[in-house]
């Protein structure tokens, strides 16, 4: 009888064949992967046309964005890293660009041999990384997104560096600025201060020249009273001290010097605050006396003896000096509010 089972070595050939032919397309595909790879990483371009055609270069200075395609051939993690490591890219290229600009802007010397950022090797890597996350398989990508993120790393480092050299050369202007700032209000507030007491001891000199000439005069007038080198107006007064009284008699005394009663409203301002048109006003603090505030009081003795008990006197007296130093009383409150003196 005719066995019909088949020999082990009949056997043993056809799983060897079917093994080789199950083989064969696998290797096929993996040798095309790895060719795309290759020319992908030599060309650093996409192998699509449409794909290159729409991906705007980092080195042109556009924003750097993903090009469209239609299914990727992975939806990975890798992809997804590949894609973070892009957007780091531009990123990093981004603050790069700007750093640069507010060095040139600024115009400073930040201290640094180095001002620009070579940023080319980045954005040719980030180009070749979003052409091979769109043409590759998941698994190839990895070492291509570590380069780009190592380069982003450097790209940044030196952004930072860059960075900081132009915050403190901003921070040190900015000091320099201010301390010749405080200089200058420093020294307008000593001239200011020169020329106050400047005017203060001439406003003394004369008045002291002046009480010299009376003096001289009335030696010379075989004992009569003389009249001041300048004549004094004539007071018109009643003998009221009042303020009201005062005011009256300064009034009376106006047209004497050409001012009109325009004039007045300044005096009764001025005067005002001085003393209160109070003939016997006493300032404490500097020696002031009167309706004027003379400083000292004795200088209205060159109006008369009796400068400290008649406020026609003090006005007298008080109108004079206004007129020789400033012309007018509302020059006189003018310089008052100005300086807090007159």
């Amino acid at each position: 009888m005719r066995s019909t089972s088949t020999p082990p070595s009949n056997r043993r050939t056809r799983r060897l064949a079917s093994r080789r032919s199950r083989r064969r397309p696998v290797l096929l595909a993996g040798g095309l992967v790895v060719g795309v790879l290759a020319a992908a990483a030599l060309t650093g371009t996409a192998a699509s046309p449409s794909v290159a055609a729409t991906t705007p270069s980092l080195l042109t200075g556009a924003s750097f964005q993903l090009a469209a395609y239609t299914t990727p051939v992975a939806s990975a993690p890798e992809v997804a890293e590949a894609r973070s490591a892009v957007a780091a890219a531009v990123s990093s290229a981004q603050a790069a660009d700007t750093v640069e600009g507010d060095i040139a802007a600024s115009g400073l010397d930040i201290g640094q041999p180095v001002t620009t950022v070579d940023t080319a090797a980045l954005e040719q890597a980030a180009e070749r990384l979003d052409a091979a996350a769109q043409q590759l398989p998941a698994t190839f990508l990895p070492e291509i997104t570590d380069s780009v993120t190592e380069l982003s790393a450097s790209v940044d480092a030196q952004v930072s560096q860059l960075r900081g050299s132009l915050d403190g050369a901003l921070a040190k202007k900015a000091e320099e600025e201010a301390a010749a700032a405080e200089k200058a209000r420093l020294e307008a507030e000593a001239a200011a201060a020169a020329k106050a007491k400047a005017e203060e001891e001439a406003a003394q000199a004369e008045a002291q020249a002046a009480t010299r000439t009376t003096t001289t005069t009335t030696t010379r007038s075989s004992g009569s009273t003389a009249a001041p080198s300048a004549p004094l107006p004539v007071t018109g007064s009643s003998g009221d001290n009042s303020p009201a009284g005062a005011q009256a008699s300064a009034r009376g005394m106006l047209g004497n010097y050409g001012w009109g009663e325009d004039q007045m409203s300044c005096l009764v301002s001025l005067w005002n605050k001085e003393s209160g048109w109070n003939y016997q006003a006493y300032n404490s603090g500097s020696g002031a006396f009167g309706i004027p505030q003379a400083l000292p009081g004795s200088k209205m003795a060159s109006a008369g003896a009796d400068w400290q008990t008649n406020a026609a006197t003090q006005v007298a007296w008080g109108l004079g000096y206004i007129s020789g130093r400033y012309g007018s009383p509302c020059s006189a409150w003018s310089h008052s509010q100005s300086v807090g003196w007159y």
